[in-house]
């Protein structure tokens, strides 16, 4: 197969008939398969199934009861699933035209990209984004546009190099060499896939211009926590997870030497007020690690409460063994519990760094969504089956399924 369009949805049951006709005339030509990974809660996933029905293309669908990662990990699902040579993924909500797909498939394998970017920003595109002279057709505000603008100058300039000839790392349309990416390297959270792609790989970039439409129906997903998530992706892929381990262990070491220094100004002896301070940071320090270091990892091998367990039990005997050494600081060398507590705290971080991301949060393997999740083109594999279980209760000699036996020849998984 030559090409997957992938598109995550998330109860967008308004806009799929009218991208599924789009998606299926524009690819009239191409042999492609549209996928949608569906995080939905409405019944977007049977308006798909149900106008599927009555499209000659292969359509794909993959529910996913725990949608991992957001937008990206379902763009990440999709791309796992897919066995095409090139994979191109756009929204659910209409504001990327299908009728561009041609020409990035076009770009993809004349001028053998790795990646074809549908910019917002690069030459030829038109209307103005402050800053950038690109186009902002799509983005509903005037506040957002200056956001999203911001946004990409910020990226732009932290990633120089694997950014290079990429106007709009932002987009969520583009296509990708299947070859040339390897979906375990990536740790997919938010929206901003494509930002994750060329960011680990080292990928070659070509651009097509594009004005975004206007979503129509449906709600934005757009948001304080998308813009969080942004945020901590940045500085992952910056400074990488070891940086933000320290940034999180910097945190709690203030935190603990602010109680511990308002405990010893009200009295407390200094064994009790290092106890209490530990304790208290342990917790804290175990929920921003889910949150701003490890939330991206996908596939943990471990639940919830199990590295919880995990955490807090290490950092206790962990605490425990700087006990002694704090009081032998405090009282055989007469240093000052506070500045004995956080040179106990600098000397143990490399220890709680390994044994976190080694053991509490390793990985099990990436599964690959699989045929149990995926509905094709109305349930044809399932009308085959029945077919086939009403021959044979006719009996011998009425076993052939016939040349529709799969309907519209499109095979499941």
């Amino acid at each position: 197969m030559k090409l997957s369009v992938i598109v995550p949805t998330r109860n967008e049951a308004p806009n799929v008939q009218q991208l599924i006709g789009r998606a299926a005339e524009a690819c009239r030509e191409i042999d492609a398969e549209l996928v949608f990974v569906d995080d939905s809660t409405d019944n977007t996933r049977d308006v798909i199934a149900a106008v599927a029905a009555t499209e000659p293309m292969r359509i794909r669908v993959i529910h996913r009861e725990a949608p991992a990662g957001g937008l990206s990990g379902a763009v990440v699902d999709g791309v796992r699933s897919s066995g095409a040579e090139f994979c191109m993924v756009m929204s659910g909500d209409l504001q990327h035209p299908p009728e561009l797909i041609p020409a990035l498939l076009a770009e993809l394998e004349h001028n053998d990209a790795d990646v074809v970017v549908a910019s917002r920003y690069g030459a030829g595109c038109s209307g103005r984004v402050p800053g950038t002279g690109g186009s902002s057709g799509g983005v509903a505000t005037w506040s957002r546009r200056v956001l999203s603008a911001g946004a990409t100058r910020i990226t732009l300039a932290l990633f120089p190099l694997r950014l290079r000839g990429c106007s709009d790392p932002m987009t969520g349309f583009f296509g990708v060499r299947r070859s040339a990416i390897e979906c375990s390297a990536l740790r997919p959270s938010g929206f901003k896939i494509l930002l994750e792609i060329l960011a680990r790989h080292q990928l070659t970039v070509s651009e097509v211009p594009f004005t975004p439409g206007l979503r129509t129906a449906g709600r934005s997903k757009a948001g304080v926590g998308q813009g969080l998530r942004f945020l901590r992706q940045l500085g992952e892929l910056r400074a990488g997870t070891a940086a933000l381990f320290a940034a999180v262990g910097a945190a709690g070491t203030v935190l603990n030497l602010a109680i511990m220094a308002f405990l010893l100004s009200s009295g407390t002896y200094f064994v009790a007020a290092a106890v209490v301070a530990a304790e208290l940071t342990i917790v804290s320090n175990f929920l921003m690690q889910e949150h701003v270091v490890f939330g991206t990892l996908p596939h943990k091998a471990n639940g919830l409460r199990t590295r919880f367990a995990q955490s807090f039990c290490f950092n206790n005997l962990e605490a425990l063994a700087r006990l002694p050494v704090l009081m032998l600081a405090v009282n055989v060398l007469a240093i000052d519990a506070v500045l004995a507590q956080a040179a106990t705290l600098l000397a143990a971080f490399v220890v709680r760094y390994l044994y976190h991301s080694r053991i509490v949060y390793s990985a099990k393997p990436a599964r690959t969504p699989g045929a149990g999740r995926t509905a094709t083109n109305g349930g044809g594999i399932a009308r085959a089956r029945g077919r086939l279980r009403r021959q044979l209760a006719r009996g011998p000699g009425a076993h052939n399924l016939g040349t529709g036996g799969l309907g519209n020849g499109h095979a499941g998984e």
